[in-house]
């Protein structure tokens, strides 16, 4: 069933219009040089560009530096308990399937103690656009080494260098069942990290962007050799991907035409270790949402929320004898 009801079909007959500012909440607290603030802004630049009405746009989180986006964001926000985004995030879409949902999620909150919501998050598919900030450690908590920190990364719970390969959040969620969207970006390239998140946004299922970023205060020169040799990122364009622009193409040479419905291809480049492959690795809009699979067909109107959750209560109300006790 449409939730969407005639007083917002009436306001859609306006010709709404959104600046920059309609989506700013606060002063941004992370470091000066964090890709965290160019994900914001790729961010509320889409908001803008795609008159998202802040009332009807949720961004939700988990724990850590990526987490505090919603803080500054002029929407509803949900900044939830440590790795548990994603659940929040399909509960909110489940419940209100005309809410525009987003999720900013890190490394950690992703893919150590969320790693089975995330994992089931790709099977679902579920219409919400999440971002992986990976700055490959644990930043909020003082430098821990995290899934994604390199082989040999010194920190404060690997002083001697960690001794495992890192985990690949592309070629894991490319692995899972039901997956139809799958992208990389940098921060430092803010074009194609915008062109990305509009792709993203616009891709009807759950579109899993991972954006390797910068942490200027642990690990501050990890991502010199790419961000200072172009060559060393790898463009993905093609017709149904990303498009880059002349000025992009002028300054990232090493470029591929990759077909985003091949997920062979897409596993086998994702896999590269040598250079950072940026673009739409994977995109499949036939995959099934599973809100469409169980729709309620009961309109969630403020008088059947309340009563949910009266009958949810009075369980475990203590009824004085048996007057008024519920059967």
């Amino acid at each position: 069933m449409d939730l969407t009801s005639p007083t917002e079909c009436l306001l859609q007959l306006c010709d709404e219009h959104f600046e920059l500012e309609d989506y700013k909440a606060g002063v941004p607290r992370w470091c000066t040089g964090c890709g965290d603030n160019a994900i914001l802004a790729a961010v509320q630049r889409l908001c803008r560009d795609e008159r998202l009405r802040p009332e009807k746009t949720v961004f939700v989180s988990g724990i850590g530096c990526s987490s505090r986006f919603p803080h500054y964001m002029a929407t509803y926000g949900f900044h939830g308990i440590h790795g548990r985004a994603l659940p929040v995030a399909e509960g909110v879409k489940m419940s209100r399937p005309d809410l525009t949902v987003f999720v900013n999620t890190g490394d950690g909150d992703c893919c150590s103690i969320g790693a089975a919501h995330w994992i089931h998050a790709i099977r679902y598919n579920m219409n919400i656009t999440v971002f992986l900030h990976d700055n490959q450690i644990y930043g909020l908590t003082k430098k821990q080494a995290s899934p994604t920190s390199p082989i040999g990364t010194k920190s404060n719970t690997t002083p001697r260098g960690s001794y495992l390969e890192a985990l690949n959040p592309l070629t894991v969620t490319l692995g899972v069942q039901n997956v139809s969207f799958v992208a990389q970006a940098v921060d430092w390239a803010p074009d194609m990290l915008y062109d990305i998140v509009k792709a993203a946004y616009h891709h009807r299922g759950l579109s899993f962007v991972r954006i390797v970023q910068r942490c200027p205060e642990w690990l501050p020169q990890s991502l010199d050799p790419w961000m200072h040799d172009p060559s060393k990122v790898q463009v993905l364009h093609h017709a149904d991907g990303l498009q880059p622009s002349a000025g992009t193409s002028k300054l990232y040479k090493n470029q591929v035409e990759h077909d985003p419905i091949n997920i062979d291809r897409a596993r086998e480049i994702a896999s590269q270790q040598d250079v950072i492959p940026v673009g739409i690795l994977y995109r499949n809009p036939e995959v099934p949402c599973y809100e469409d699979l169980r729709r309620s067909t009961k309109l969630v109107t403020p008088s059947y929320v309340r009563a949910g959750l009266n009958a949810e209560l009075d369980k475990y109300t203590v009824w004085p004898g048996n007057a008024g006790r519920p059967q």
